[in-house]
């Protein structure tokens, strides 16, 4: 009897333990991979390339979903690959750090080839499916992948010099929307490069002061002195009023197709002077918790600059 009844239980349990296991397999898979690829930088990313792709078409160049979907989709898979390539390289360093020691390849819940693995379809699948809008696009997205693995990465250790090699491909996604659009690397994709790649230096050097103490377990330099110190802060004011001007430079009619308007250019130059105020802010306070208020205010600053730009074209 007693045989009997433990059988019928074990028939019943099976079948919802092997739904549960599933599930959780699933699930475990699907956060890994959002990891590996650092889901919620590639979307900014992504973000950031299509508005470079909305200011981009024209009469001439038409607007198409299909391009879209494919920068889109694309897009994520190239900044996805750089990601997981990156969290192989640096598995070891990865472990010492609070903020990375969870990762799925550190963390030991995906092995280092099978992360390469990954990391290499996406390559493949981003530069094809970029290459068929046109072999422009492929080409800055491979040297976007080029640039942040084999040079970014391994000089973060040695020198802080690395944020300026990083801001290069870190810089290519809001004017690789423009290329996919016109087919074209002209004036209007090199301001686009020329905002984005300013833009890097304030939001990483914040993120290198609040995350210092962290970053020095691996042995990574991040800050222009090597120091949470006024010269860095410095550094951090003149950076932001680059990126200032070359905000505004679409609002002087010297940029080709890429224009403002007087009234988006008063909405940007505000835009600048809160990204500017929280800057001088950081410089006076020099405290992590200003530094990651200028990070998140960075933040902001680039997605509503695109926006901006955006709505301009449109409504004007």
């Amino acid at each position: 009897m007693n045989c009997y009844i433990c059988s019928s239980l074990k028939k019943q349990i099976k079948p919802e333990l092997n739904t549960l296991s599933n599930t959780i397999s699933i699930k475990s898979i699907y956060t890994d991979f959002k990891a590996i690829t650092k889901a919620g930088l590639a979307i900014s990313v992504v973000f950031s390339s299509i508005a470079g792709y909305l200011l981009g078409f024209d009469g001439e160049h038409p607007f198409s979903w299909i391009v879209l979907i494919k920068l889109a989709i694309g897009g994520y898979c190239m900044v996805g690959a750089s990601n997981a390539y990156n969290q192989v390289i640096e598995k070891e360093l990865d472990a010492l750090m609070d903020r990375t020691k969870n990762r799925p390849v550190p963390a030991g819940r995906m092995s280092p080839n099978l992360a390469l693995v990954i990391a290499s379809i996406l390559t493949i699948i981003g530069i094809a499916l970029l290459y068929t809008i046109n072999p422009k696009t492929a080409m800055f997205a491979a040297i976007s992948i080029f640039l942040y693995t084999s040079i970014y990465t391994p000089l973060k250790t040695m020198t802080s010099l690395s944020v300026f090699v990083g801001a290069f491909p870190g810089a290519i996604p809001f004017m690789l929307g423009w290329v996919a659009a016109s087919g074209n690397f002209g004036i209007e994709a090199g301001t686009l490069f020329l905002i984005q790649f300013f833009w890097q230096f304030p939001h990483f050097w914040a993120i290198g002061w609040f995350l210092f103490e962290d970053y020095e377990k691996a042995g990574f330099f991040m800050l222009p002195t090597g120091k949470k110190d006024k010269g860095t802060a410095l550094q951090i004011i003149l950076y932001t009023v680059w990126l200032i001007i070359a905000s505004l430079l679409p609002a002087l009619g010297y940029t080709g197709q890429l224009f403002i308007s007087p009234i988006a250019a008063v909405l940007v130059f505000l835009l600048g002077l809160w990204m500017l105020f929280y800057s001088a802010r950081l410089y006076k306070l020099r405290s992590a918790k200003a530094a990651r208020t200028l990070m998140l205010v960075s933040v902001s600053y680039i997605t509503l600059l695109q926006l901006i730009y955006i709505f301009d074209k449109f409504l004007r």
